[in-house]
């Protein structure tokens, strides 16, 4: 049985600046920032961590008292867009994450520079209510995650905060999400103690981002980034999702979790990804029902004609991929579990193959039948369809697997690489899409954290 080991986190009051800086120059700081991770392990992730404070420190003082802050990326590993219509989905949070040094203020406003943008500023005494203008701006995420917690019953307030990521933005790792659980993350400890459950904040990340941000997305990205390791999540209920933590160490078992960044990028694409929950929920409304996790599957079989007539053919190639994600994903949870519970090889890997055939199920009906592989309005860009066909033509044939990853359209595929074949894996795709295209990643047993 493969076991993964957790790293601990700091409970202590907030600490000056210097305290921080100490600790870190002098390696306090390594094993925790080592299990997390990150790309060159803990030297280049105190590197990483050291620049942030010193951003910290000259662009809102030294003397400041602050608290060190992690939110992972994600990674969808079954149930691509289900969760919207209350499905099933298999996750895990990544390696590459969201990294925050962030202090209280005596005011309602917020500041927050993060690397390579502009700093944010909102006042949070103004901006109480969604504003379409702003839709689809960061400023709107942090009001909408104030307004979330004010609502819950938690404390808000003002906070001058510095964040570097490594989850690239429009990749389909969720860096949205990852953001979103950032705010809730640094709120839930600089005003409420640490008690803001990541549950909760991936709930509020999901209403700000729905209500303020204008984007109808599911839940699966924010409770993947904020709770942390492989989960198992049952949306039948969304006010009370059920999670199971899946803790099966793939990089142990010799697979690589691989995402080859093909260089498309989401920014434009908000009208594609609406439309997918959009026309499943159409099929679910000739039901009267108001997702396709109420309506049974063989009440679609049995309505095809008069459903192609009302809402389209591709709805309801939609729902029937909605159907068979929700199976696999309970297959590939049971064979995960079984990866988990083997006590020799040969039954380990005879649980992974039945993972990884769900891993390419699922990305033949992605691209077939829920039709997320590339976007309509410009056919010529299919860097995802490459992507999947490099593949296939390295991995075919291997204990591999491949599929879309996340939202899809642009962005980014996923591969569950055998660690002999990393190093071919990674030439052909960097070949294809650019050096350092392809990221070798670890699944990462802590989501959204305060580390010091």
């Amino acid at each position: 049985m493969s076991t993964v080991h957790p790293i601990t986190v700091s409970d202590t009051p907030f600490v000056p600046v210097k305290d921080l800086i100490a600790a870190l120059e002098g390696g306090k700081l390594d094993t925790t920032l080592d299990a997390l991770g990150g790309a060159g392990g803990a030297s280049a992730q105190r590197a990483r961590a050291l620049e942030l404070v010193h951003n910290f420190a000259a662009a809102y003082g030294e003397d400041r008292e602050v608290v060190l802050l992690t939110v992972a990326g994600r990674s969808e590993l079954s149930g691509n867009h289900t969760d919207h219509n209350h499905g099933c989905v298999i996750a895990a949070s990544i390696s590459l994450d969201m990294l925050c040094v962030a202090s209280r203020r005596e005011d309602s406003i917020i500041r927050l520079a993060s690397n390579g943008f502009d700093e944010e500023v909102v006042d949070i005494s103004a901006y109480t209510e969604p504003d379409s203008a702003k839709f689809g701006t960061s400023n709107a995420l942090i009001a909408g995650m104030c307004r979330g917690l004010a609502d819950a019953g938690y404390a808000v307030g003002g906070f001058d905060a510095c964040v570097t990521s490594d989850v690239l933005r429009g990749s389909g790792l969720s860096s949205s999400a990852a953001f979103e659980d950032m705010v809730g993350t640094i709120l839930s400890h600089l005003y409420n103690n640490g008690r803001v459950d990541n549950v909760t904040i991936a709930k509020l990340a999901q209403y700000a981002e729905n209500q303020f941000f204008g984007k109808p997305c599911g839940l699966m990205d924010q409770v993947a980034c904020a709770v942390g390791g492989i989960v198992a999540i049952d949306f039948a209920d969304p006010a009370s999702p059920v999670i199971t933590p899946l803790p099966f160490d793939m990089t142990a078992a010799g697979y690589h979790l691989c995402i080859v960044n093909t260089g498309g990028n989401h920014a434009d694409l908000t009208a594609d990804y609406a439309a997918v929950p959009a026309e499943m929920k159409a099929v679910a409304a000739a039901f009267g029902k108001a997702v396709l996790r109420d309506v049974p599957e063989s009440d679609v079989l049995g309505a095809i004609p008069t459903l192609r007539e009302r809402v389209g053919d591709r709805a309801v190639l939609r729902a029937l991929h909605f159907y068979a994600e929700n199976r696999r994903v309970a297959d590939q949870k049971a064979a995960i579990t079984a990866a988990m519970e083997a006590t020799d090889t040969a039954a380990r890997d005879a649980a992974l193959d039945i993972f990884f055939e769900g891993v390419l199920a699922s990305g033949r009906s992605s691209f077939c039948y829920l039709q997320n592989v590339y976007t309509t309005a410009n056919v010529s860009e299919q860097g995802l369809s490459l992507a999947l066909c490099l593949c296939e033509r390295v991995l075919g044939g291997k204990r591999a697997a491949w599929r879309v990853h996340g939202g899809g359209f642009a962005g980014t595929v996923q591969a569950f690489v055998p660690t002999e074949l990393v190093g071919e894996f990674t030439t052909v795709m960097d070949a294809a899409f650019g050096r350092g295209a392809t990221s070798d990643l670890r699944i990462r047993t802590v989501g959204a954290a305060r580390i010091f």
